[in-house]
């Protein structure tokens, strides 16, 4: 039991994962909470802070999730973060919050009044990230405004005495550039956090979950080869051994050559047994005709899982299917309270009448803290260092409609861009690199005869934790020599594009 733990309480914010990945890099455990908590509960849990997310909702909007005021009087060290912030001004004695009259989006510079509390030591006119359109126009009782930004008066407030703080901006993203520091400040300096958690132990809590939940049930693992299924397998194998079984669908919506690749790692290097489906003819029939992207997903997700489905009626007892499934393909799909930006085939494509039960060990993890994972389970590097794949694969890539022939256009033109990624040593540097196929046709020229061919789009993007990322400055002459390559080596293209767009206000993906 842990004992030394950080509740966070949600209320709908697209970062709130990320104030627990943050709070989990000091290696002090954190766990997340809805809004609709209970004083009774929090007590039960005894952490030793409290954080109240962002949101998107107007705490001075009628439909607007607050708490249980109780949890003021636990005597709990409290930090509010941005809708946070102005929850807890509104809830105690005296604030007011009122819509802001200009609202901040973007960088600001955050000019301190007072470096004491969770703003020790950290210097004047530092760089913060602001989102908002409310604003705290009177502080509550026993509190002091400690710092704010040409644009908003109160951007830190804080009650020294009761260990209260609010804070306008998101120090848990990195374009805050003292953001770390600042929970660091709350969690060791406020709160006497012990850094005394690690990965190893999330592992050991996972396998003690699975294995108490599944008993002596069989379990189907929708196996995809990237590092999330590998890495959610290998600690569903910890904990069961034997009553695993991999499954590899091949949906045809792969890269060139991926599927020989994975069948070949899993069943030579790592001797694990695999079920390998073909389904390329039967995903591209159900995709056939359809242009919406929410719809592909949908359709691909519904499918994989009717596959699994149909696999574990063929194993007598398989009653839970593994899904490899991240934080980051949670909140993009949205929640009760948080926007959806796109559903993820394996989190808002899933079928309602599915008859399996999910185990999603990696469910709260980022990317980056499923690679430490894969690296403390000693996987091997060519698994941990896989750049992601979207679980639709290239369907997501072909904009429009699908067919056999765009399949092999984008396959070619998205090998030989990576190849000459990996080519120019920038693989790990890279977060994503790819080929993407519009649905369009543009003019060219070549031997002297007017084309009209597909454009390829090209991708390739820096992150730590796909939540927002920048585009990646590539060398010019690798960018040429990918141009170069793909329209005289893949038929059908005639022109060569860059995506310089960062998320946001961009996905990493095109659909």
């Amino acid at each position: 039991m842990v004992e030394n733990k950080v509740l966070i309480i949600d209320f709908g914010g697209q970062y709130s994962q990320l104030i627990a990945r943050r709070i989990r890099e000091f290696n002090v455990y954190s766990m997340i909470k809805s809004y609709r908590i209970s004083s009774q509960e929090i007590e039960k849990i005894n952490p030793i802070a409290i954080i109240f997310s962002g949101g998107p909702n107007s705490v001075i909007g009628p439909d607007s999730p607050h708490i249980d005021s109780d949890i003021f009087n636990l005597g709990i060290p409290i930090l509010g973060i941005c809708y946070g912030m102005q929850l807890m001004a509104s809830m105690l004695k005296g604030g007011i919050v009122k819509k802001a009259v200009q609202g901040e989006y973007g960088k600001a510079n955050l000019h301190i009044k007072k470096d004491s509390g969770i703003l020790y030591n950290i210097e004047d006119k530092t760089q913060v990230w602001m989102s908002h359109g409310d604003q705290v126009v009177k502080l509550p009782e026993g509190f002091e405004n400690i710092a704010n930004t040409e644009v908003t008066d109160v951007a830190v407030m804080a009650n020294f005495k009761k260990k209260f703080y609010g804070v306008q901006f998101h120090p848990e993203v990195l374009h805050t550039l003292k953001g770390k520091d600042i929970l660091h400040n709350f969690l060791f300096r406020e709160c006497n956090a012990q850094a005394e958690w690690t990965m190893a132990d999330y592992i050991y809590e996972e396998i003690n979950k699975i294995s108490n939940e599944v008993k002596e049930e069989k379990v189907i693992c929708g196996l995809s080869g990237g590092v999330d299924s590998s890495v959610a397998s290998a600690i569903v194998y910890k904990a069961i051994k034997e009553q695993l079984t991999c499954i590899f669908v091949d949906h045809g919506l792969l890269r060139k050559g991926e599927a020989k690749e994975v069948r070949r790692t899993f069943e030579e290097e790592f001797n694990i047994p695999l079920v390998y489906v073909n389904a390329r003819d039967r995903f591209l029939n159900k995709l056939m005709g359809v242009i919406d992207p929410e719809k592909k997903r949908k359709i691909i997700g519904e499918e994989f899982i009717r596959i699994f489905e149909e696999e574990a009626s063929k194993i007598k007892g398989a009653r839970y299917l593994v899904q490899g499934t991240i934080y980051s393909d949670v909140i993009e799909s949205g929640n009760e309270h948080a926007a959806m930006i796109k559903s993820h085939h394996n989190v808002g494509g899933l079928p309602e009448d599915m008859n399996l039960k999910l185990i999603e060990p990696l469910r709260m993890l980022f990317k980056d803290e499923v690679r430490k994972i894969g690296e403390v389970l000693g996987l091997p590097e060519e698994i941990v260092w896989r750049q992601p794949f979207p679980g639709p694969g290239l369907a997501i890539r072909i904009i429009g409609e699908i067919d056999s022939k765009k399949l092999t256009i984008l396959q070619n033109a998205d090998a030989i861009f990576r190849e000459e990624i990996r080519e120019a040593g920038l693989s790990r540097e890279i977060w994503q690199s790819f080929a993407v196929l519009p649905d369009l046709r543009s003019v060219g020229v070549m031997g002297d005869d007017r084309t009209y061919s597909f454009p390829i789009i090209l991708r390739a993007v820096k992150s730590d934790d796909a939540m927002t990322a920048d585009w990646a400055q590539l060398p010019y002459d690798l960018l040429e020599e990918a141009s170069n390559r793909i329209v005289n080596e893949v038929n059908e293209v005639n022109r060569v594009v860059y995506d310089i767009t960062s998320k946001p206000p961009a996905t990493i993906e095109w659909e």
